[in-house]
């Protein structure tokens, strides 16, 4: 069956099945003569197992696979019970969340899953100690912002274990969307035991983790590039998780995944640039539209890329749409905005944000080149010398390639220096805040626009250019805060913090618009693919 891009709400999610179900196939699902056993392959490595620093989406992906939190996905995308057993009690103010953690809940090595391990993660993500680039995730409960900030101490956290079963969440403003936050991976607990006992290993290899999902992760030492899922026997759920085992490697170059996949060596690839042009058509292939959105980040400490007009020049002179149409190919889209295409509606009107609020800065070479003179007339420069990092996956360096032409063929002086590197080593560098500019990807938690806006929270770990804007960190918080039940005025918060951000500092440089295009074998069904958060689910693939 021919499969075409098709936008879809972010709520959705694609669940494959085969055209023409039957019987047969049914009976399939449970064929224990059937190996249950697949290979896949994911675009960048494994940088991490704890769910407090990861920041790719392929690390989450794993953690995704191997963790579970008070909710999961269903097969509609939709957050079901998971570690909750039932869903809480809520407070009449909307404030507290009392849920109660399924009894039969148990790690991989055996132990119970207790409320205490939610707090034991929580934690881990808020303490400013410990240095989680997510510590934002959870201003939502209180104290929280308070505390990564380091005006309240970690006793005064709004998350609290009553006992083995029951989980306490106080929250700092009304959330009617929680369910969806909490699928998202700070949000996943860690064994309190196994913690402790690994202290700052855990998570840095698979002997150095303990799951409480549908799989188990053998084989990964932290640095190499293929390991090994399998079916987790102590996973509350197990009887409905079908796969055995699943082989991953890591393979960043699309061609040779592609080579892979022709030759039947793996079940599901993602596409990308002219190979997802070259199987636009194919029955093997399908297109999901992501709210990921691609991005140049300015470091804003540094004299070039500090000054606004430069970044501003940057945004004029790159062609979004040609390079969404031309190089990536896979249905993504040129973005002039920070929120992406069908993402958040107007709680009114039902409008699209990314419609609403219009264009912030658009591609043009005149305007570029005027804008551009004006920063090098500020700067007392007439040649400027720049480096881009960027991962070294395909898509990235075809990215900044694409980008290093544009800005050097459109801003006169200009000259850019390409560096691609293992993720890892590009995130340790962006920390490090030793980059003018460099390339990457977000992909939200959630379907609410301040997912993307607090990512430039002065105070967010997140936030490695170290932009920083008082008015806009203040919008930021009467959002979170004092607008939460005024829907209608939150909103206009919400589009006129994304003006600041994009059209007036230009403190962040929007590419383009992600989808995620993939090739599945026609042996394997079931597999979820989802348009937000994490990109992948196994949980209930099978090989018919």
């Amino acid at each position: 069956m021919k499969k075409k891009i098709g936008m879809l709400l972010i709520a959705s999610v694609v669940l494959l099945t085969a055209c023409g179900g039957n019987k047969e196939k049914e009976a399939n699902k449970d064929n224990k003569n059937v190996k249950q056993e697949i290979n896949v392959v994911s675009s960048g490595e494994l940088s991490t197992l704890d769910s407090a620093f990861y920041t790719d989406v392929n690390s989450s992906d794993m953690i995704g696979q191997t963790t579970e939190g008070l909710y999961r996905l269903n097969e509609k995308g939709q957050p079901e019970l998971a570690m909750a057993k039932e869903e809480p009690k809520v407070s009449q103010d909307g404030l507290v969340y009392t849920f109660k953690i399924r009894e039969e809940a148990k790690w991989s090595n055996g132990d119970a899953v207790k409320a205490s391990d939610f707090v034991t993660s929580f934690k881990n993500v808020v303490d400013p100690k410990y240095g989680s680039t997510s510590s934002n995730q959870m201003d939502i409960f209180k104290n929280g912002r308070s505390i990564r900030e380091g005006s309240k101490t970690l006793d005064e956290f709004g998350v609290v274990a009553k006992d083995d079963q029951t989980l306490e969440l106080t929250l700092e403003y009304p959330i009617p969307y929680l369910a969806q936050v909490l699928v998202g991976t700070p949000f996943m607990p860690k064994n309190t035991t196994f913690v402790k006992e690994k202290g700052s290993n855990y998570g840095t290899t698979a002997e150095n983790f303990v799951g409480n999902g549908p799989f188990l992760i053998k084989g990964w030492n932290g640095t190499n590039d293929t390991w090994q899922l399998e079916k987790n026997p102590e996973y509350w759920d197990a009887k409905n998780v079908k796969l055995d085992k699943i082989n991953v490697q890591v393979v960043k170059e699309v061609a040779t995944s592609v080579q892979l996949f022709e030759a039947g060596d793996v079940d599901y690839i993602t596409l990308a640039d002219s190979y997802a042009q070259q199987y636009r058509d194919s029955e093997q292939a399908t297109f999901v539209p992501k709210a990921m959105v691609g991005y140049l980040s300015p470091n804003h400490k540094r004299e070039v890329t500090g000054n606004v007009n430069v970044r501003k020049a940057f945004l004029q002179a790159i062609d979004k749409e040609q390079f969404a149409k031309d190089i990536l190919g896979d249905g993504s889209i040129g973005l002039n905005g920070f929120i992406p295409e069908n993402f958040a509606k107007d709680p009114k009107s039902g409008e699209d944000f990314r419609k609403e609020n219009g264009d912030m800065i658009t591609f043009d070479k005149k305007e570029a080149k005027k804008t551009w003179e004006v920063a090098k007339k500020e700067l007392g420069k007439d040649k400027i010398e720049l480096e881009l990092l960027s991962a070294d996956t395909g898509a990235a360096k075809k990215t900044i390639e694409f980008v290093q032409g544009q800005l050097e063929q459109n801003l006169p002086g200009l000259k850019i220096n390409l560096k691609s590197m293992p993720l890892q080593n590009r995130l340790d560098l962006q920390n490090k805040g030793e980059f003018d500019l460099v390339f990457g990807t977000w992909t939200p938690d959630y379907a609410d626009p301040i997912n993307f806006l607090e990512f430039y929270d002065s105070k967010s770990g997140l936030n490695t250019a170290k932009y920083e804007n008082t008015s806009y960190d203040k919008g930021l918080n009467e959002a979170r805060f004092y607008l939460a039940n005024e829907p209608e005025k939150r909103w206009e918060k919400l589009r006129d913090l994304e003006k600041t951000l994009v059209k007036e500092d230009a403190a962040v440089l929007p590419l383009y618009q992600g989808a995620v295009g993939y090739l599945k074998s026609d042996r394997l069904e079931g597999i979820q693919v989802f348009p937000f958060g994490r990109t992948v689910s196994y949980r209930l693939a099978y090989v018919k």
